[in-house]
């Protein structure tokens, strides 16, 4: 409940300039951390992995990829 309210007040405060993309926390990230690999190496198929992916549909489609 904490953190929806967090997204909603940070919505409200910055509005389109936040993106639709949200990357939940999750065991896998330290995992893949120890493991010396990016999350979408070490758990392709990982919700988390999915997550950054989307992320990066996203900014591309914003333009805001040098």
């Amino acid at each position: 409940l904490h953190s929806r309210e967090v997204v909603a007040r940070v919505v409200e405060a910055f509005g389109d300039t936040v993106f639709h993309t949200v990357i939940g926390r999750t065991v896998k990230f330290p995992d893949a951390t120890v493991a010396a690999e990016p999350i979408t190496v070490y758990a392709a198929t990982h919700a988390g992995a999915e997550a950054y992916r989307q992320l990066a549909r996203e900014l591309i489609a914003r333009g805001d990829v040098a």
